[in-house]
């Protein structure tokens, strides 16, 4: 069966999350952008393509419109999945939200609580007992000790480290 994904946003963070998908075996990926060539239609055209596509997701780093962007698609009946890299390391025990990436080489511990439409960047930690909540994104190589709490929307600046315990 072939896995389909619609990407909003054909910019660089959106050309990452094509290629976490296309190393999860999606073979169907496509792209809604409004200032892109490689789009098949602009972002408010996002409805006319839930029948085209089993999952959609948005692939665009800016915190706020991501959320309002994941609560659309989902309100328009796509699917939202959880993209986690091969190579990334994600405790059993860790909760990740829809709509959330983890990205190459980051780790999420144990007991770990990611909302929603977050983005772990590539070689960030995520260690035991922290929460992120909704549309967080760890930047590359940021850590978020054990314990540490990370509130809604907030932008962590790569090497950037939160406290916990």
């Amino acid at each position: 069966m072939t896995k389909s994904l619609l990407i909003i946003g054909a910019g660089g963070h959106g050309k990452v999350v094509k290629e976490i998908a296309e190393a999860l075996g999606y073979t169907h990926i496509a792209f809604l952008d409004d200032n892109s060539a490689e789009a098949i239609g602009k972002i408010a055209d996002s409805k006319a393509f839930v029948n085209q596509f089993q999952e959609a997701f948005v692939g665009i780093g800016n915190n706020k419109f991501r959320g309002e962007l994941l609560t659309r698609l989902e309100q328009e009946g796509f699917a939202i999945p959880v993209l986690i890299h091969p190579t990334a390391y994600v405790s059993k025990s860790a909760v990740i939200g829809k709509g959330t990436v983890v990205e190459p080489m980051a780790i999420v511990n144990a007991n770990s609580k990611i909302g929603i439409g977050c983005i772990i960047y590539v070689g960030s930690i995520v260690d035991h007992d922290a929460i992120l909540e909704d549309c967080v994104h760890v930047n590359a190589g940021a850590i978020c000790k054990a314990g540490s709490f990370v509130s809604k929307e907030t932008k962590l600046e790569a090497g950037q480290v939160v406290k916990g315990y």
